[in-house]
């Protein structure tokens, strides 16, 4: 007896780590089954089982078998080639057996199954073929992502005293890049920001977009006036652009408390909104030529200096939002819809103006287009303001306005 109990109680262990092996083997059969439930086509599927239920109604025998193909052509649209191949083999049996109850001569059923075989496996190749281009549009998004973050850095939502949002949209939706620029940096002698617009499309286009960017980052931070920025963007195009390139930019600057700089070259005017909400048209003083193409004229770059008080915004853009036009080949009204969209946050007006600008043009843009709104928010009254040092070129701030004039 005690050896019975010993035996007995030697295989009670064992029990316990068979079922447990049972119920992984149980675990793993069902993930199975769900994945493969997963990775089935749906569609190819019900329409090789209509085919299927609509021969067995009628009894047509080959009327209705050649349709069973439809499935795995369909599935190589949207599934990979294993996908495929297995809608076919499951064609193929269900013809093979209908073709057999319906009573169908071995050649005609032979020749359907053989064309059957052929389109499962045109269609499985033509599915490895569009997963291997997928991919590589996955890898050049992704290369174009990166390049993306690295010339057109993403803004913050607040710059020094301004509040800040931008939205870019490229033509080329794989691309996600384009011809447009856009960049804001604190420098020492306060915010400074560029908005262009690159002449042509496609990879010259960024090329010039990036050499634009990094003359004006390096610039921004070396050079004390905001002309000579500008003339340093100007004499790097000159060497490195062809005879017919230029880039059209509004370079603004903010070098003390309610002055805002603004040098406009050859670029649509950028929109000043007053507390007030009523939306004016910066237009330039004298205009100039687009960056790139002062050797061919006598006029050059003049600064204008704007009030800029709390409360006050700045939406400069790119000439892909006012040339946008819908189907009656109307152009986008910009002021009109900053006008109805303005708000106290940057970002909630930039997306109702960007959405109202996809619903202009019917859901796609034919150009790259950039928009960048600037605002100076209001100081807390239990905030003390504390004067920003005169810029380094302008020992006495008297006489500032007859400098800037003269420049």
């Amino acid at each position: 007896m005690s050896h019975a109990r010993d035996r007995g109680d030697d295989h009670w262990p064992i029990r316990p780590f068979r079922n447990r092996e049972a119920g992984a083997g149980s675990a793993a059969r069902k993930r199975a089954a769900v994945q493969l439930a997963a990775g089935t086509p749906v569609l190819p599927v019900l329409i090789v089982s209509a085919v299927v239920l609509i021969d067995v109604a009628c009894g047509a025998g080959t009327i209705w078998l050649p349709l069973l193909a439809a499935g795995p052509a369909l599935a190589a649209t949207t599934s990979g080639p294993r996908e495929v191949l297995c809608v076919g083999l499951l064609a193929a049996v269900l013809g093979a057996t209908l073709g057999t109850r319906d009573g169908v001569p071995g050649q005609e059923l032979t020749a359907v199954l053989s064309a059957l075989a052929a389109v499962t496996l045109a269609s499985g190749l033509a599915s490895a073929l569009r997963g291997r281009r997928e991919r590589v549009l996955a890898a050049v998004r992704s290369v174009a992502e990166a390049a993306q973050h690295v010339l057109l850095k993403p803004v913050p939502a607040t710059v020094g005293p301004f509040q800040v949002a931008v939205r870019y949209s490229a033509a080329a939706a794989e691309a996600r890049i384009g011809g447009d620029l856009y960049a804001l940096v604190p420098t020492p002698y306060g915010v400074r920001l560029i908005v262009g617009d690159v002449r042509g499309k496609g990879l010259p286009a960024v090329g010039t977009a990036a050499l634009v960017l990094g003359v004006f980052r390096e610039a921004a931070y070396d050079e004390p006036d905001l002309l000579a920025v500008v003339d340093r963007i100007e004499r790097s195009l000159a060497r490195n652009l062809g005879c017919d390139d230029f880039v059209t930019a509004v370079v603004a600057g903010y070098p003390q408390t309610g002055h805002l700089e603004v040098v406009n070259c050859g670029h649509a005017p950028p929109l000043m909104v007053g507390r007030s909400g009523a939306v004016v048209a910066v237009e330039p003083a004298h205009p100039a030529p687009p960056l790139g193409l002062r050797a061919l004229t006598d006029e050059t770059p003049s600064l204008q200096v704007l009030p800029f008080a709390d409360g006050d915004q700045l939406l400069l853009y790119t000439d892909g939002v006012t040339e946008a036009r819908n189907h009656g080949r109307e152009f986008y009204p910009l002021a009109e819809g900053l006008a109805r969209h303005l708000s106290d946050e940057p970002a909630d007006t930039l997306t109702a103006l960007h959405d109202e600008l996809l619903a202009h043009v019917g859901g796609r843009l034919h150009d790259d287009a950039a928009l960048l709104l600037l605002r100076k928010p209001a100081a807390s009254p239990n905030e003390t303001t504390v004067p920003e040092p005169a810029p380094p070129w302008d020992t006495n701030p008297s006489s500032g306005s007859a400098l800037r004039g003269a420049r």
